[in-house]
């Protein structure tokens, strides 16, 4: 068979959370890309509209769809308004999530819960719903929750994301075990240092380059560093992985573990 095959997702629906900048944007572009109708879903309805008109003018079928990944109504508005432009969302990238910088004496209790909230609450609520809808339909699917190396290690000033990103790690197990005889198939990626709008400031500064040094291909991630591993566990051509947290990282984690 060949790799345009396999990896092929035409006829598939797809939902991407966090759409509307980042790497979700990147994702959105690569599901579509290769076939699949893609609902973006974010807060930002302005960037949410402008990577949809990308997406139509390079010939994919994309719906934007504003929500807050917090609202549970805004949920399962999100969901239906897949389902009547395009059909049952079959391919869900829990991808929605923010960062913070607080050390463990100073972290708030309203900032703790915001963390945990995004990062790890709302990733249990929309992979329960979209599994959900799945079965009922009868449809094979693909759930793939973004995690972080955060959720492996940690480093000062992020408590509470790098515990939300092991929460992450955790669910994708327990659900793959629970979803899997069904045909739905939740798996994770767990990405190191890419530079995205929640981070550039400090990535780019003096002491946030410095953390090349620890990485063995010696840069932070790039645009595209994630599109295989994206397309393996959304495809067919991941069809027998369940469970599993790929790790996309440049060598980092290695090194750090020795």
């Amino acid at each position: 068979m060949k790799s345009a095959d396999i990896f092929d997702l035409s006829g598939r629906v797809a939902l991407v959370t966090g759409a509307s900048g980042g790497l979700g944007s990147r994702f959105a572009q690569v599901l579509a890309a290769n076939g699949a109708s893609v609902a973006l879903v974010a807060r930002r309805r302005d960037q949410l509209a402008a990577l949809e008109a990308r997406i139509r003018q390079a010939g994919g079928r994309a719906i934007a769809v504003a929500a807050d990944v917090l609202d549970r109504d805004a949920m399962l508005r999100a969901f239906d308004g897949a389902e009547k432009a395009f059909g049952t969302v079959t391919i869900l990238v829990n991808n929605a999530g923010v960062a913070h910088s607080d050390r463990v004496a100073e972290i708030g209790e309203a900032q703790w819960r915001r963390i945990l909230s995004t990062n790890l609450d709302a990733v249990f609520f929309w992979a329960q719903e979209a599994a959900r809808r799945m079965m009922a339909a009868g449809q094979a699917g693909a759930i793939v929750n973004i995690a972080s190396v955060l959720g492996f290690g940690v480093s000062k000033g992020t408590a509470a994301y790098a515990t939300a990103k092991a929460g992450v790690i955790q669910l994708t197990k327990a659900m793959a075990l629970e979803f899997a005889f069904k045909d739905v198939r939740v798996n994770a990626i767990a990405p190191g240092w890419f530079v995205t709008d929640i981070n550039r400031d400090y990535l780019t500064s003096e002491q946030g380059r410095a953390l090349t040094r620890e990485i063995p291909v010696g840069r932070f991630g790039a645009e595209g560093d994630l599109d295989g591993a994206l397309l393996l566990l959304a495809s067919n051509a991941g069809r027998y992985i369940a469970g599993a947290t790929l790790v996309v990282d440049g060598g980092q984690m290695v090194a750090l573990r020795g």
